[in-house]
Formats: structure tokens, sequence, C-alpha cells
């Protein structure tokens, strides 16, 4: 075993197969499946805990579920108030420009704040948000935290969601 298997290991949870993942340790395949732990460095958040914070004030809400596959032309999302939609964004072998359209995106968002709190989400076991967590973690952003439930788990509490567009500056 290489350095290369070894420095996998250590980014694919315990219990899940290999080669679910790429060599930089994002999920690549499988991704509606269970996730118990957040990414290293990235702290998971209870939806009761997201709800109770402003999006825009007191975190920075990204949804990272993907394009319906029979969406029209301008797809549109029901997702938590106030977050910002970054579909394709928690793929594995994500595009190098679609990966700079999300950490660019943050940037802007931000206005440059590194340091301000950001709530990464998707769906309910789903691979996306745990991805582009781990992602944003990576381009320096702290604190990173994953509502590993997601708008289904916002949604469960009882708390409304509503219609959201792709952000803007989306890559061609």
């Amino acid at each position: 075993m290489g350095v290369a298997w070894m420095m996998l290991s250590l980014a694919v949870p315990t219990g899940v197969e290999a080669s679910a993942f790429d060599s930089a340790g994002y999920r690549i395949a499988h991704y509606r499946a269970p996730t118990r732990r957040a990414p290293e460095g990235v702290t998971r958040i209870a939806p009761e805990a997201a709800a109770m914070l402003r999006p825009g004030v007191d975190a920075l809400f990204i949804d990272v579920t993907p394009v319906d596959s029979g969406a029209a032309m301008k797809p549109e999302r029901m997702t938590i108030p106030g977050a910002h939609w970054f579909p394709e964004s928690g793929r594995g072998g994500i595009d190098p420009a679609v990966e700079r359209w999300l950490i660019g995106g943050v940037t802007r968002l931000t206005a440059g704040r590194a340091d301000m709190p950001v709530i990464v989400f998707c769906l309910a076991d789903c691979w996306m948000s745990w991805n582009a967590a781990r992602r944003l973690h990576r381009a320096g952003y702290r604190p990173v935290w994953w509502l590993a439930e997601g708008s289904d788990g916002w949604r469960d509490l009882g708390l409304r969601l509503e219609p959201v567009r792709p952000e803007r500056n989306r890559p061609e």
C-alpha cells in the first residue's frame, strides 16, 4: 500500500467502500447514502441549531443540491429561506469552473470574510453537502458547518421552504 492509499484511508469515513471516493477523499459515487461523520475540520450542525441562525447575518447558508434532471431551462428548487443555491458544486470529481463558481460565490457573499460561518446542506443522506463542506474548509473558510439533514431536516421541523434559482454567475 502506497502513500496515496494511506492518505485516502484517512479521508474516507470508516465503514465506507473506498471505491466510492477519489484520491483526494471526495465522494464520487452513490451520493444518496447515509452520512454519519462530518468531514475533517467541519462541524455538524443540527437542524434545530441552524434554525436559530439568521441566514446572511449569523451564517451563510449554501445549498448544493443538484439540478433535477427533469427541470426546465430555468431550474428552481425549494430550499431554506435565505440560502444560496450552487447546484452541482457538491459532486466529487467537480469541474474546475464549478469549483471556482462555488468558492468565488462564497467569497462574494461573505464579502471576503473567511471567518463568517458557512452552513452547507443538500438533502438528507446526501454526500454532496459533505463534499462541498470539505471543499470550502480546504479553501480556508472557518467555521464550516454541515447540515447533514439538509432541507429535508428543516422541513421536518415544520419550517417553511422557499423557491430559489441557482446563484448568479453560473459557469456554462
